[in-house]
């Protein structure tokens, strides 16, 4: 009877204990709200050392310390590849770690966030800067990006103040115009993307509505970080008279180009991406483009935790704070500071479209996109398709999207059918030469 009488106070015990303990990893994955209620797995394609990725994880500490999101809530998974391991990254994240929100930074990864996705459907995975969240039929699924063609546009801005002061001083020599008189710029971009594209058309079209007469030239790296690469490439466009260098890649190489050549006398001038390169070129450096990812990260985690339902596409820029440009350098000209004031303020409330279609001309022959023009080269008519092709043995559609009609109002509507970029006009006044 004593046995009997113990074996059942034993089960008791037990049973209470795991009463008390019902509160597990899983059990909060799925029950409740709150900071708790929180586990996310992060895959980068890079880490603190690369630009883009360090803009990212800032962006998901701020968001953190708002929310009062503790460290072991968030597992980092650094230099994960583009390949079948990112896959491997997101399972492990769901099955090992019970996270309920897995999110991945790079473009690249977007193929297998899906394919886990398609897997853990009570799990939300973000694949940020991706383009076809809406159209490959997981709910779970979603894409980010901000509007940072506006921040670009910016950045242009604070070239052209420059240009228009290195005008005025007689700095400039015959080798820095082409045979029509327009002054060189020059653009260190990754990809030929619509993401590269519609990046660097609006720092053209920024540096445009100071200086009317520049070209630009635009060269391809093919790889986001390529130290060495980007180095050359800016290199190159400086011995071919280029004055200001632009980029939409991931390193130092080109704002550390300029830094040389300025040093060695030559006219170079530096805007960058993602964050402040002042450190690497102190005299050549005139801004960066750059994001405040804590703003989607703040809105994602709070979703999560209060049981809500994500945006499949998130696009936000100047009026929200999610795009800016960095301090302006020491070489800037005079009254840069206040007209980047007034061009933020006109982004904010509306009144400046940065592809506004009288802005610019092009022709209509355009790879991804049917492109109608009146007698004047302005754009009247952008038709794209939404779809997503596979072009890795030709384009094979893997997913249906609709084709949209992106002018409107006499703009071209980036990021408003979708938070990825579609600009892909090449508009004159840009060649790309690779």
């Amino acid at each position: 009877m004593k046995k009997l009488l113990a074996m059942l106070l034993c089960l008791a015990m037990v049973l209470s204990l795991a009463a008390c303990s019902g509160n597990t990893e899983n059990d909060t994955k799925k029950d409740g709200n709150g900071a708790n209620n929180l586990k996310v797995g992060v895959i980068l394609v890079g880490d603190e050392t690369e630009g883009y990725t360090l803009a990212h994880i800032n962006g998901i500490k701020a968001a953190a310390s708002n929310l009062g999101i503790a460290d072991n809530q968030i597992v980092w998974n650094y230099i994960v590849a583009e390949d079948s391991s990112c896959y491997d990254k997101a399972v492990e994240m769901v099955e090992n770690y019970n996270c309920n929100l897995v999110i991945s930074n790079s473009y690249g990864h977007q193929a297998f966030m899906a394919q886990a996705a398609e897997r853990y459907p009570d799990t939300a995975f973000v694949a940020m800067t991706g383009d076809f969240a809406a159209i490959c039929g997981s709910e779970n699924m979603h894409n980010a990006f901000t509007r940072v063609y506006e921040s670009r546009y910016v950045s242009g801005v604070v070239a052209g103040m420059k240009l228009a002061e290195l005008v005025e001083a007689g700095a400039l020599t015959n080798a820095n115009y082409d045979a029509d008189g327009n002054i060189k710029i020059g653009y260190v971009g990754a990809f030929n993307y619509a993401e590269v594209v519609s990046g660097y058309t609006a720092f053209y079209l920024g540096i445009k509505s100071i200086v009317e007469n520049v070209a630009m030239e635009v060269t391809y790296t093919s790889s986001w970080f390529n130290i060495d690469a980007e180095a050359a490439a800016a290199e190159q466009l400086i011995s071919d008279g280029c004055v200001i260098i632009g980029q939409h890649a991931d390193s130092s190489g080109a704002p550390s180009a300029c830094q040389q050549a300025w040093q060695n006398g030559t006219v170079a001038y530096s805007v960058g991406y993602n964050v402040d390169m002042l450190d690497v070129a102190p005299d050549a450096a005139l801004t960066s483009a750059t994001n405040d990812w804590s703003k989607y990260y703040t809105y994602a985690f709070k979703t999560v935790m209060e049981g809500g339902k994500l945006d499949t596409d998130w696009a936000k820029g100047y009026s929200d704070g999610a795009v800016a440009v960095t301090a302006l350098g020491k070489s800037c000209a005079a009254g840069t500071a206040e007209k980047v004031a007034e061009v933020e303020a006109a982004l904010k409330n509306g009144t400046l479209k940065v592809f506004d279609t009288s802005k610019f001309t092009a022709g209509t022959d355009q790879p991804y996109c049917t492109v109608t023009v009146d007698a004047d080269g302005h754009v009247t008519s952008c038709k794209v398709d939404l779809s997503y092709y596979d072009y890795t043995n030709g384009p094979q559609l893997v997913y249906q999207g609709d084709t949209i009609e992106a002018i409107k109002d006499g703009a071209f509507a980036e990021s408003e059918f979708r938070s990825a970029p579609y600009f892909s006009i090449r508009i004159d006044g840009i060649t790309e030469l690779n």
